[in-house]
């Protein structure tokens, strides 16, 4: 009985050392799996690459600034309250943004591609378009303007890439396709900003401010905002039109601020259409303002016979476009060069109308 103990145990024994001798030399032959060659990447693959590799010097990441008191040392810090995106807009180092980006700044801090930091002046707000431009100095800079496309053109489904800085996140690419044009949202001021780039590549807080371009690398927007339930990307935002844009930021940098258009009228509120059995669609005539431009052209507001409010002129179109409020009119008059006269469409007495409305 003991011998046979003793043969098992060495038997057991061998078995033992044999095996972790096998597992010695299996762990001393391991090594890394080779790689398997996956050749180039397919063509609309490298395009996006390369489409973000030119962009991204163009794209820079803005942190709003505040001088904020230390409760017990009573020393003056600056602080950051906030974060966005921007895009170079000219060599001579305007930066283009959101104005609800840098609305509440004290100052704000640039960002550029290669990590280097640069305190930014503002040189222009339009809060009735989103729109602000910084200016950095440009001394030892080479900076990248980014390419403009135009957003006459876009159709519904062309693809989309967006670049910014989402929740602090910087130098981040979204892909997408335009989901629908001509959108409204409200700006600041409380104007809707018309003619808007819906889209359903990812737009998160902090990529507000930067570039939405189209398959060639041209900026075609500037995304402001997005819909969502949850303060996340929910597959809508929209983007400020880059013609707007192309037509504001260069009055932004001569001027400080966008033109805007004085008609020299009161427009009545819209819901005061059925009451004066106006049309449903057009902007109504109330007070017109002596020896203004409106005054010039011969509108007519209301007036008042006896207990009632007679309807003056109701304008209808703008240069043979349609117009359904007073935005929308206002959009159209301030497309125009600075001076332009306007061909105003107007119902009047069931008659229409073509008067020229000048400055």
């Amino acid at each position: 009985m003991r011998k046979a103990i003793i043969i098992a145990t060495v038997l057991a024994s061998g078995l033992w050392v044999g095996w972790c001798s096998g597992q010695v030399s299996s762990r001393a032959s391991a090594a890394p799996r080779p790689v398997t060659p996956r050749g180039p990447l397919p063509a609309a693959e490298q395009e996006v690459v390369d489409r973000f590799r030119e962009a991204r010097t163009s794209v820079v990441y803005l942190t709003s600034l505040a001088l904020q008191q230390d409760l017990f040392s009573l020393d003056v810090q600056t602080v950051a309250t906030g974060s966005g995106s921007g895009f170079i807009w000219d060599e001579e180092g305007h930066v283009v943004t959101n104005f609800h980006v840098i609305e509440e700044a004290q100052e704000v801090e640039v960002a550029l591609a290669d990590g280097s930091r640069h305190r930014a002046r503002l040189v222009g707000v339009a809060p009735e378009k989103d729109l602000a431009v910084l200016q950095i100095q440009t001394r030892g800079l080479k900076l990248r303007p980014i390419p403009l496309g135009t957003s006459a053109e876009l159709q519904v489904g062309q693809s989309v890439l967006a670049i910014g800085n989402p929740f602090g996140l910087d130098q981040t690419l979204t892909r997408g396709v335009v989901s629908a044009l001509g959108r409204e949202i409200q700006s600041a001021t409380r104007r809707k900003i018309s003619g808007v780039i819906q889209t359903d590549a990812a737009i998160n807080p902090g990529n507000s401010g930067g570039p939405l371009l189209d398959s060639a690398g041209r900026l075609i927007g500037v995304n402001t905002a997005i819909h969502s339930t949850s303060g996340s990307s929910a597959g809508i935002g929209f983007a400020v039109p880059v013609d707007t844009v192309n037509r504001i930021v260069p009055q932004l940098i001569s001027k400080g601020r966008a033109a805007s258009a004085d008609l020299g009228f009161d427009p009545l509120p819209p819901s005061w259409a059925a009451t004066l059995e106006a049309p449903p669609k057009g902007v109504i005539v109330g007070r017109v303002r002596r020896g203004g431009p409106a005054d010039r052209a011969g509108l007519q507001g209301l007036t008042r016979q006896g207990l009632r409010y007679a309807l003056g002129d109701v304008i209808v179109a703008v240069n043979g476009k349609p117009v359904k409020d007073m935005d929308q009119l206002l959009d159209l008059v301030e497309a125009e060069p600075p001076g332009a006269r306007v061909q105003l469409e107007v119902q009047r007495q069931g008659r229409r109308l073509q008067l020229p409305l000048g400055p």
